[in-house]
């Protein structure tokens, strides 16, 4: 936990993000505080984000900040449902990785295209 919330640091703390959610699951929170201090950004507690949360909420919160850099962070039983819901709609995964605790999704939109880029091996 700490040692990968230290290595998200490494990976997202020079990232220009405008906004840190999280669930408000103290886990998620504690994983994502050291992103939002290295920033000068508040944690945002979004429910949307928590375990157990309907698809199409978690799916709302997406849309809301698709068009900003930001970092979200959720929970095993979110994640996969989203990225799954995306591939559908025609986004690509340039690298596989599955959905590992600790995991980091890379999403962006390149022409009108999206993609993916799963990344959790580096942060372990």
């Amino acid at each position: 936990g700490t040692r990968q919330a230290r290595r998200i640091v490494d990976h997202l703390g020079e990232v220009d993000l405008t906004a840190v959610y999280s669930s408000p699951l103290p886990r998620c929170v504690e994983t994502v505080q050291p992103l939002a201090d290295r920033l000068g950004l508040e944690v945002l507690l979004d429910r949307r984000l928590g375990e157990g949360a309907a698809l199409e909420q978690a799916w709302e919160l997406l849309e809301e900040v698709a068009a900003r850099d930001v970092a979200l962070c959720s929970h095993g039983d979110v994640i996969p449902e989203l990225i799954a819901r995306e591939q559908r709609r025609g986004m690509r995964v340039v690298e596989p990785t599955g959905f590992a605790k600790g995991s980091v999704w890379a999403l962006r939109d390149w022409n009108g295209t999206h993609h993916s880029k799963g990344t959790w091996n580096k942060l372990r």
